[in-house]
């Protein structure tokens, strides 16, 4: 599958309408009407690449996407190098570092509403299945304890959720269920390493990933996005976030 044609639509005044989702529950007015009012010869709405945000390559990999996309999200970067770093230093097999430097990407790159779910159906075509289902796992795990596996509950998320935060039902049965799984300390191990306050000064290159992505991620040839894969467009959208339509 070839590449979709880009044009930066030199010249012209490019609008992006945030999306609903990102409105949706903030009281926000909806600005489409008023951008719709502003669109003339000179003025269109945002399609292709936005020159604010660095160009992918145009057959872009995994590292491209942390190299590129999440510029506007430092903390999700660290966050996933620094979860993947301590679980490679700590020895753990590959499975459960690269489902460490995964788990949140939809998080950072998309949305963060379900993002487990989001994130796993995102890498499902690229992983093998056990790194899809911790990936996914890891969404309702988070939330309850686990001493043997040296799990406690996070006490970020009583400062996030407050104190008397109850997870929904679907999230506790979807924990029960992982409990009972062949895989349940490869999606514990992630919550384990699911690091929420750390060094901020510490600088990690992605690059020291690169033969644990090689060895676990399905690199197509066509690039990321570009595959015709089930989870294809979910890349392109993090390629292009702004699009209109």
């Amino acid at each position: 599958m070839c590449n979709p044609p880009q044009s930066n639509q030199p010249g012209y005044n490019r609008l992006i309408l945030t999306a609903p989702v990102g409105r949706s529950g903030t009281g926000a007015p909806n600005p489409e009407k008023d951008l719709f009012a502003q669109l003339g010869p000179d003025t269109v709405m945002m399609m292709g690449d936005n020159p604010v945000l660095p160009k992918m390559p145009d057959k872009p990999t995994l590292l491209d996407f942390f190299k590129y996309r999440f510029v506007n999200e430092e903390i999700t970067r660290t966050h996933l190098l620094t979860s993947a770093k301590r679980a490679m230093e700590d020895g753990q097999p590959d499975k459960v570092v690269i489902a460490c430097l995964l788990h949140d990407f939809a998080n950072g790159g998309l949305i963060r509403s379900d993002h487990g779910y989001w994130g796993a159906q995102m890498m499902r075509p690229y992983v093998d299945e056990e790194i899809a289902w911790a990936i996914e796992k890891h969404q309702a795990l988070r939330y309850f304890a686990d001493e043997q596996a040296g799990y406690d509950y996070p006490e970020s998320y009583n400062r996030f959720f407050g104190p008397d935060y109850v997870p929904p039902e679907y999230i506790r049965q979807e924990a029960e269920a992982a409990r009972n799984h062949r895989w349940y300390m490869t999606g514990r191990l992630v919550t384990k390493y699911d690091i929420y306050f750390f060094d901020q000064n510490e600088v990690i290159d992605p690059e020291i990933f690169t033969d644990i992505i090689g060895r676990n991620f399905k690199q197509p040839e066509e690039g990321l996005g570009f595959d015709g894969s089930p989870s294809a467009h979910m890349w392109r959208t993090f390629i292009w976030p702004n699009n209109f339509l």
